[in-house]
């Protein structure tokens, strides 16, 4: 099958490609998208992968959903468009930026910037059914996105696994610690993060830390 993705994914992920699962889930995409209104635009499914090729992959975020109101999701996880407001899980990510590098909460929540650093922002689920939260769960992309998860944890070395919340955490169970950096603490939802499980994790200088310690470039958050 002939899938739309950036060329150096497209050859760490071909296995993928050819699976019934796989096919399935296509299938399932196409109807959703043709019969309804769903999350982010066709063009958008694998931006995360677009603007962040294979070999660029420095440090990988994970999410779980696209957001599914109108406009918001852009195929990056937590991230939204210029023009959108920013959602609350993304004004704490910003937030503890903030505090943690002394830096100035950003005007926009388009995190374009962040992935063409080397930042692949990966939702577990990349589609989703407008305003029906976790309507595309359970239909295979997240054996699709496991494989992408285990492809970086196989065949590259000395990234940095940030693991938000529960989820993610049980995401990045086959990630390999022994040669990349992991980092997990609470979800940044306000649910999550009022109750002390996410401010003052300093994830983003620590992530600058290890990259310098392991001669990479730091990412300008």
């Amino acid at each position: 099958m002939n899938v739309n993705i950036e060329n150096s994914w497209k050859e760490q992920l071909k296995p993928e490609f050819s699976k019934p699962y796989f096919n399935t889930l296509v299938d399932f995409v196409k109807t959703e998208y043709k019969n309804g209104t769903c999350y982010p635009k066709g063009s958008e499914i694998f931006a995360a992968f677009d603007y962040c090729k294979f070999e660029d992959v420095k440090v990988v975020i994970i999410g779980q959903d696209p957001y599914h109101g109108p406009g918001q999701a852009n195929g990056l996880c937590f991230s939204v468009a210029d023009d959108i407001q920013i959602p609350p899980s993304l004004i704490n990510i910003f937030k503890e930026i903030e505090t943690d590098l002394e830096l100035p909460v950003p005007s926009t929540g388009n995190l374009k910037r962040w992935a063409k650093q080397g930042v692949l922002l990966l939702n577990a689920t990349l589609t989703v059914r407008a305003h029906q939260a976790g309507s595309h769960q359970n239909k295979g992309w997240e054996q699709f996105t496991d494989a992408v998860i285990q492809a970086i944890s196989d065949k590259k070395s000395k990234v940095v696994f940030l693991l938000w919340g529960g989820y993610a955490k049980k995401k990045g169970n086959m990630i390999d610690k022994s040669k990349h950096y992991v980092l997990a603490t609470g979800h940044p939802s306000p649910l999550s993060a009022n109750r002390g499980y996410w401010f003052g994790n300093k994830h983003f200088s620590q992530s600058n830390a290890y990259l310098l310690e392991t001669n990479q470039i730091p990412i300008k958050w």
